[in-house]
């Protein structure tokens, strides 16, 4: 494996039955970076993820990880890496102090330095005067935090988080993105499944996810250069109606309406959007105004899982 890649998958595919969750995807995952899948439930995140941890055997392909390949030496693997599952999995009826002890038993964490390790890990997540509370009676950023810090307990090279923020407030998914930040600064290398937009552009680099197939892959701004779309914005008086006479014309791929605006996805073989959308909405009698815009990581998204239809619309 190439010493500047934590993670290279080639050809990776899980099949269950006649369903394919991951379906020949390749990866190439930088050292002390932050790298992201993005996609909806039931895209392959899941799965892929525990392939690349040992936890499910790849039906096809091949994945090294950290040198070692998976899952034929995923046993030297796992005190290397560290994984935060979407669901809260540490013990409700034991307290804070208690799971993290736990855990550093786990990893056979030197006893001589274990304490420290304790008290170092409440400091950084914010839970020091949480130390005796039951993790079960913790609110939801709280359970998160204390999740990550038992994930980052033994030092791990690299950190799969799946779907971490799903069941918490913004500020608290802000708090973890600077605490993920600051682990990829001093050199830990994170994967992090997500279906929210906001978190996919925090990414370093991001993959796209669509029924186990990977259909976009890159940093996030060059993700949103290179749709392969206009994206023409139309604010109108009547956003209902003229979303519903856009996209009826020929030419228009996509139609989402953002409050009283609507993005319009137009192939970029049309050399003149904004006309057409104009001449659409003026052909209805809508008032509007329509402008090109730059691609969002939305626009990116809906433009490469579009089904081929669409995009022959």
């Amino acid at each position: 494996m190439k010493s500047d890649l934590a993670i290279r998958a080639r050809g990776l595919s899980k099949h269950f039955g006649s369903l394919r969750a991951v379906d020949k995807l390749d990866l190439d995952v930088p050292k002390a970076s932050i790298y992201g899948f993005l996609g909806p439930n039931g895209s392959g995140k899941s799965t892929t993820i525990r392939m690349l941890c040992g936890l499910l055997t790849p039906t096809e392909g091949r994945a090294d990880v950290l040198g070692f390949a998976v899952p034929e030496h995923s046993k030297e693997l796992k005190p290397r890496i560290g994984y935060m599952t979407q669901k809260f999995s540490l013990f409700g009826d034991m307290t804070v102090v208690e799971n993290l002890e736990f855990i550093a038993e786990i990893y056979s964490f030197p006893a001589a330095h274990r304490a420290a390790r304790v008290d170092e890990l409440l400091e950084n997540y914010d839970l020091t005067e949480q130390r005796k509370q039951f993790a079960g009676t913790m609110s939801g950023g709280q359970k998160q935090r204390l999740a990550l810090a038992c994930a980052v307990l033994h030092h791990p090279e690299l950190l799969l988080l799946d779907e971490p923020t799903s069941a918490v407030d913004p500020q608290s998914r802000r708090d973890f993105w600077a605490n993920l930040f600051r682990l990829a600064e001093r050199g830990t290398t994170i994967l992090v499944s997500t279906h929210y937009m906001d978190e996919a552009e925090r990414c370093h680099r991001l993959a796209i996810l669509d029924h186990g197939v990977k259909v976009a892959d890159g940093a996030p701004n060059e993700l949103q250069q290179s749709t392969g779309m206009h994206v023409v914005e139309v604010q109108a008086d009547d956003p209902y109606h003229a979303q519903t006479a856009l996209i009826q014309l020929p030419g228009v791929a996509s139609v989402t309406q953002l409050g009283v605006r609507l993005r319009v996805l137009i192939p970029e073989s049309v050399d003149d959007p904004v006309a057409l959308v104009d001449q659409g909405l003026r052909k209805q009698k809508l008032p509007a105004k329509s402008r090109i815009v730059p691609a969002s990581l939305e626009d990116v998204f809906v433009a490469v899982t579009m089904k081929p239809e669409q995009l022959a619309a």
